[in-house]
């Protein structure tokens, strides 16, 4: 630790300012001090930092294992467990597909066998205006349902694919750099309603981007709820809007909540990040 760490609230309903950190140094005291502020807090930023990619991934080893990412272009060479998250390519050019990737409400990787505990992501480069990322607290968003959907929720299974729900969009369906996963995933069954293994709070397990089904319902019944259920989730009162600055390092909780790219900036303007996702250590290959 540099100095006294202190908190300071971002937004209404989640998003905290961690001062006092340097991630790249460390220490037992500190890292454990961020545990209980991460337990408390599902989005922390961190100001300031200067991480290289080897540097990110030992962070978030701390936490857990993290693995390479499924769309193999985007793998940090050398780093495979970072990956850009970037709108241009190796010439410099602009990557439309990056422009684009991740600017539809989701939670990382929903579709595998096992689900990730949090993801980092680094700022190096950002447009001079806007270009932030929004996030959604869904233990607040299960919280704020009417008693009706809660029951009706109840039991329910969800199918998770690889953007594969009514947010996937032809962009990821047509796209050939979202084709080049490492490997085919089929359909993954989770909970509508799902418990914080930390905080026991139960959360809405549900986002537009990787959910395309749910057992025992018509595919348009289905969609039709997946996108309600969106819409409740993403209001105000339960989002945060990260305006990025160089140095930035943001760490979310991917159990209890999504987020998305809010892809309003000058596509022109670069827009580089470093993302590692740290998944458990346990049952983890």
């Amino acid at each position: 630790m540099t100095a006294q760490p202190e908190l300071r609230p971002l937004g209404q309903a989640l998003g905290t300012e961690v001062s006092g950190i340097d991630l790249a140094a460390l220490d037992d005291a500190g890292f454990a001090w961020v545990q209980r502020a991460f337990a408390a807090h599902p989005v922390l930023v961190f100001r300031d930092q200067h991480l290289a990619a080897a540097d990110l991934a030992a962070f978030g080893a701390r936490f857990g294992k993290p693995r390479p990412h499924s769309l193999i272009n985007y793998r940090y060479p050398g780093c495979p467990e970072v990956s850009y998250l970037r709108n241009v390519d190796d010439a410099g050019k602009i990557d439309w597909f990056g422009v684009k990737r991740a600017t539809a409400w989701h939670t990382d990787s929903t579709y595998e066998s096992e689900l990730p505990l949090l993801a980092i992501l680094h700022a190096l480069e950002v447009p001079r205006e806007r270009g932030g990322t929004v996030f959604a607290d869904m233990c607040a968003a299960y919280a704020a349902l009417p008693p009706v959907m809660k029951d009706r929720l109840a039991g329910l299974t969800c199918f998770h694919g690889h953007t594969s729900g009514p947010a996937g969009g032809d962009l990821y369906r047509n796209n050939e750099a979202a084709k080049t996963a490492d490997k085919h995933y089929d359909d993954k069954p989770w909970p509508a309603i799902t418990t914080h293994p930390v905080t026991g709070k139960p959360i809405l397990f549900v986002n537009p981007m990787h959910v395309h089904g749910i057992a025992g319902m018509a595919k348009d019944d289905a969609w039709e709820l997946i996108e309600e259920l969106a819409r409740h989730a993403t209001q105000e009162q339960f989002t945060y809007y990260h305006h990025w600055r160089v140095g930035d390092a943001v760490m979310w909780d991917e159990r209890a909540t999504m987020h998305r790219g809010a892809g309003d900036y000058e596509p022109a303007e670069r827009r580089v990040m470093l993302r590692t996702i740290v998944y458990p250590t346990e049952g983890v290959t």
